[in-house]
């Protein structure tokens, strides 16, 4: 279904990364079940091979081209819909522990049949990022947290930074150009460092990652429900 192998390597290596038979025939087979399992459930709106191939799976792995991810790393993917940027990410670094968070259970389930095909290990939890993350058990349990979602920064910062470690990471994969920064007092309430940003192209394509370290625990006031983070943002 996906481009011949040759011209996928040859892709990946144009922005530095590595592709080998075995990540490329998982890739494969998550395309396939992608574009099959979107008839039932709406996952993407994308379902061109070769545009999954660019905008789904290279650009997720490019993540680790722009921020350090140590060996073994715990990362929580939250509003993970059908897998981006965790599983892509697991399947170039299978050292790495993901965790898949979710509202909706019926991407849940697609998430966990996805991972038996491919013969990867994952947590699965559905729920509500401001209900698990006041959870003890994933409470600043995680090296990186990371979303690709359209809500901004200073939203998204309180929805993943209560589940990060001092020391570790929230990475953000937004738009081109979107406004970040303005939410640099949001983040240093929750414990964040300074915003990082950094920008890219992917196949012409304006692509942007703000990533943000931990440096001090989330208060317990945070994350608050939803309607009250809706209403009022930090």
């Amino acid at each position: 279904m996906l481009p011949e192998f040759e011209l996928c390597c040859d892709l990946f290596e144009g922005y530095g990364k590595k592709l080998i038979d075995e990540q490329y025939q998982k890739f494969n087979t998550y395309a396939e079940f992608l574009v099959e399992y979107n008839n039932k459930v709406n996952l993407t709106a994308i379902t061109d091979p070769e545009q999954i191939l660019i905008k789904h799976f290279l650009d997720s792995c490019l993540l680790l081209k722009h921020l350090e991810i140590a060996e073994n790393s715990a990362i929580i993917d939250v509003g993970t819909g059908a897998g981006f940027p965790s599983v892509p990410l697991k399947i170039i670094r299978p050292d790495l522990k993901i965790t898949l968070l979710d509202s909706l259970d019926k991407r849940i389930t697609f998430l966990e049949q996805l991972c038996d095909k491919l013969e990867i290990e994952a947590e699965f939890i559905h729920g509500r990022a401001e209900d698990i993350g006041k959870k003890p058990e994933y409470r600043e349990k995680f090296d990186v947290a990371s979303a690709r979602a359209v809500a901004n920064m200073s939203v998204l910062s309180e929805l993943c930074l209560p589940f990060v470690r001092v020391g570790g990471y929230f990475a953000a994969m937004k738009g081109p150009g979107e406004d970040v920064l303005s939410s640099s007092s949001a983040v240093e309430k929750l414990g964040g460092g300074e915003i990082f940003v950094v920008d890219y192209t992917l196949e012409g394509d304006g692509r942007r990652i703000a990533a943000v370290k931990k440096i001090s625990q989330t208060s317990t006031r945070y994350p608050r429900n939803w309607s009250q983070i809706k209403k009022k943002p930090l």
